[in-house]
């Protein structure tokens, strides 16, 4: 397994990039790869991806939520295998530093090949740049889910 860990500082207050982030089904406007993201219920979502030829359909579960802070999710089907973690650090009234941790199991000898090209690495860092252009071009979020989300406590989303 990989861990990827990369960050950005965006150029707006801490709560318009978590809002933004919270808008899951919007991730295709900045995520390359990434054909389409379905919101099932407030925990969990089912992701389509094509990435290098291979397409990809999986299911996350949000296992963490702190509004403003961090949301924290795995896979729970499909065949992906990834969990990870994005954290919203307040720089000061109008920056944000968004910073994702991704543990990621490449399965296939295509997806092997790209991390170990360090290509996962760069997608990731480029989906996190098109987010800060995406946020900061629009000039504030395309919505938002402020609730709270327990580990552990399935259903319990306040």
């Amino acid at each position: 397994m990989s861990t990827v860990k990369e960050a950005v500082d965006v150029e707006v207050p801490v709560h318009t990039a978590y809002n933004q982030w919270t808008q899951f089904e919007e991730f295709p406007n900045f995520m390359e790869g990434v054909e389409e993201v379905r919101q099932l219920d407030e925990r969990h979502n089912h992701w389509t991806t094509k990435i290098g030829g291979v397409r990809r359909e999986f299911d996350t579960e949000i296992v963490d939520q702190l509004v403003d802070d961090r949301i924290t999710w795995r896979v729970v089907d499909g065949e992906t295998r990834q969990r990870g973690s994005v954290r919203f650090q307040r720089l000061d009234d109008t920056r944000t530093r968004v910073e994702l941790t991704m543990d990621v199991e490449p399965s296939g000898m295509a997806e092997k090949g790209a991390d170990m090209l360090g290509m996962i690495d760069r997608q990731v860092r480029g989906d996190l740049h098109r987010f800060k252009d995406y946020i900061e071009q629009r000039g504030g979020e395309t919505g938002a889910w402020r609730g709270r989300i327990r580990p552990g406590n399935p259903g319990s989303a306040f």
